[in-house]
């Protein structure tokens, strides 16, 4: 009932997720029998999507059941940021056609990780709320969980392109979202981030990076690499023909990329409308309830700050 890898893809699993194919479907099962036996959990039990969890948890079952977990914990916390369900709703297709974060069609060096670009500047903060190009995002990551192997297997590479971001932008990203980001990053979702380049940055951004920090994991920011707009150094990381036509490269164009998700997005609208019945009632959670201030801590925003 799964989707077979390529054997580039395979002996990758095999070598660095520890993968046995003779035990997947065993270990498949163990998830879907932990998962009847949760009495706060309602969660999907479909092949495909619990195996991106365990290929994202390099087929560890206790981390495996601890992402699926906080998956969907979080996602009935907080679905104003994590859960997408009408993706037809006109505003949602503004923020899907404006392109704010691209899956580029090859992956890095055509058989590794996935690469993403993510154009934060391009869009008009006073028009749409970071939370709503948050959930777009979020729903085209679980496409993602559920349709690409190389994001999967390899993980993904981001390229941030700061042209255009603004002090208007860096405020709608409060410590207390940028934590909960963080957290859902790397406590629920299954696909595991290789690398952060930040591309044409502001002279102010390495300030407000160093702000952000403290609510960032360790692993993110040792992941962060800043170029400014002196982005040839990155050429060594990400060859320009992984780029896309607009940026020299040969990696599609935006417009068309654009399209191919939009219609992506709109074939998985049922799913995403479906995906309401999922989640968790945390007063049916076993033991001690989820201590969400400790699990989040700061709160506040930055809107206090002289970032001129």
């Amino acid at each position: 009932m799964v989707r077979p890898l390529t054997p580039v893809l395979q002996k990758i699993a095999i070598d660095e997720l520890h993968e046995d194919p003779e035990r997947v479907a065993a270990d498949i099962e163990a998830l879907k029998t932990w998962i009847s036996q949760q009495p706060h959990l309602r969660a999907r039990t479909d092949d495909q999507f619990l195996l991106a969890f365990l290929r994202g948890c390099k087929f560890s079952l206790e981390k495996a059941k601890s992402k699926i977990d906080r998956y969907y914990m979080l996602r009935s916390k907080f679905p104003e940021l994590f859960s997408l369900r009408d993706v037809k709703n006109p505003h949602i297709e503004e923020i899907i056609k404006l392109g704010i974060g691209l899956v580029l069609p090859t992956p890095l060096n055509e058989t590794g990780p996935r690469i993403l670009l993510i154009r934060n500047g391009c869009y008009d903060p006073s028009k749409y709320n970071f939370a709503d190009i948050m959930r777009v995002a979020q729903a085209c990551n679980e496409i993602l969980m559920w349709e690409d192997d190389y994001a999967i297997v390899n993980g993904f590479v981001h390229i941030m392109d700061l042209k255009g971001w603004t002090k208007e932008h860096f405020f709608q990203v409060t410590p207390s979202l940028m934590k909960k980001m963080t957290v859902y990053s790397e406590e629920a979702m299954p696909l595991r981030p290789k690398a952060s380049h930040a591309i044409n940055a502001p002279s102010i951004f390495e300030s407000v990076f160093n702000m952000l920090k403290p609510m960032m994991s360790k692993k993110q920011v040792d992941r962060m690499v800043i170029y400014g707009s002196n982005i040839e150094k990155m050429y060594e990381k990400i060859p320009l023909k992984y780029l896309p036509k607009e940026y020299g490269g040969e990696n599609g164009s935006i417009p068309e990329i654009i399209d191919t998700w939009h219609k992506k997005f709109l074939e998985y609208s049922d799913y995403f409308a479906e995906d309401a019945k999922y989640g968790t009632d945390e007063q049916l959670r076993p033991g001690k309830p989820v201590d969400f201030d400790n699990l989040f801590g700061m709160e506040g925003s930055f809107r206090k700050l002289n970032v001129d």
